[in-house]
């Protein structure tokens, strides 16, 4: 058995906007969850053309030995927590797969994103079969809504409920932001519909780390939503070729951050 979710995240922007948005949203964020031995180290970052896609290939290592439960760290052996992250980048569909050597089969975790101009009402983006699509769990993360985000993770300046870009004026927004998007003709609409499927095939522990993984990757694509719409004036007139130049210092950067300081970022520590 695997555990599949449908994350539905509607944004206030266009595709051809979230595109630059998120990878420069990506590349910061990276630099917050990197320092003191773990963190994200860039393999590869390039395009790739395959089977009539064409797109941008990226491999990524995680050493994420603070990161994960420590139920998990009292029996995975020193070394096991590194992850790879496998991504295809074909906008406006990316598909990116993560595994570990230790666990080889026994585990992987697949996000499958459409990203879409409309405000996440289209069943079935991802064209399961009928009897898979019934299994399906579907979650919608509000970025304005202050109750889906942990405590430990609020940030009043990356708040869109009290946000308003100066370059595009969009934002604060409020308690019915999705409704009147709906009804505003002038802003820009999407939804990313991320589609979430996980293997742990552990005794005694699969559902506890099923569960506990899905629950990470909505603390991740909130807080990482909620970040890229305040971060809306940085990159909105950012062009493809000033991403792929930042990707590159970034990268750089990391490797630096990895090898010096102390561990930041999503700790998993109050999920034990």
């Amino acid at each position: 058995m695997v555990l599949i979710k449908e994350f539905r995240v509607v944004l206030p922007c266009s595709v051809q906007e979230y595109q630059v948005g998120q990878l420069y949203s990506v590349a910061e964020a990276s630099k917050n969850e990197t320092g003191g031995g773990e963190g994200i180290e860039v393999l590869t970052n390039e395009p790739y053309e395959k089977d009539g896609e064409k797109g941008q290939y990226t491999h990524k290592i995680y050493h994420l030995k603070s990161k994960v439960p420590g139920f998990v760290r009292m029996l995975a052996p020193e070394g096991s927590l590194v992850f790879h992250e496998k991504a295809w980048n074909a906008y406006p569909y990316c598909r990116t797969i993560v595994t570990n050597e230790y666990m080889k089969d026994d585990f992987f975790i697949k996000i499958e994103t459409w990203h879409k101009p409309d405000l996440g009402t289209i069943e079935n983006v991802h064209n399961l079969d009928p009897n898979t699509w019934k299994t399906v769990e579907i979650v919608h993360i509000d970025i304005a809504d202050r109750s889906q985000v942990e405590p430990a993770d609020y940030k009043a300046d990356e708040d869109p409920a009290l946000f308003q870009s100066v370059k595009t004026k969009r934002g604060p927004l409020g308690p019915n932001w999705k409704k009147d998007l709906a009804n505003n003709q002038d802003c820009p609409q999407m939804c990313a519909y991320k589609l979430v499927t996980i293997k742990f095939k552990w005794w005694g522990l699969q559902n506890k780390v099923e569960n506990f993984i899905q629950k990470q990757e909505k603390r991740i694509f909130t807080n990482f939503h909620r970040q890229l719409f305040c971060w809306i004036d940085k990159w909105i007139n950012l062009t493809m070729e000033d991403i792929r130049r930042m990707e590159d210092e970034t990268q750089k950067e990391l490797e630096a951050l990895r090898n010096q300081g102390q561990v930041r970022g999503t700790s998993a520590a109050h999920d034990e």
